[in-house]
């Protein structure tokens, strides 16, 4: 699985179309995703303290099956790499949207059905 962190609004677009896109594809050319291990350093990075956010867990089989390039490209800020998706996502490759919300000091945490899987 890897982690797509998505505003709310586009989360509700893609349920009106049948693809989730976010600004950064139409921009950069790719979907901004996560491993599991890098979310919450994302949500606090890029998202701090914002409640209007859901965590998409995605099936990279079903990007496959879809035809959906996607690839893990070196981050030089992060120095990690990272899934970038080439494509609009869609709904069937979304396993399931769970809510992010913050926890102390306003820092995001990983969503209770995720915690030990890390």
């Amino acid at each position: 699985m890897i982690y797509r962190i998505a505003e709310l609004t586009d989360w509700q677009a893609a349920q009106q179309t049948g693809f989730f896109a976010s600004a950064d594809l139409s921009a950069e050319g790719f979907i901004h995703a996560s491993e599991l291990y890098q979310v919450e350093a994302t949500a606090n990075r890029y998202y701090a303290g914002r409640a209007d956010i859901v965590l998409l867990e995605i099936d990279e089989s079903e990007l496959w099956v879809a035809a959906v390039p996607m690839r893990r490209e070196y981050a030089e800020a992060r120095n990690d790499y990272f899934p970038h998706i080439f494509a609009p996502i869609p709904l069937a490759a979304v396993v399931r949207a769970l809510p992010f919300q913050t926890g102390f000091e306003d820092q995001h945490e990983l969503p209770r059905a995720l915690e030990g899987l890390t």
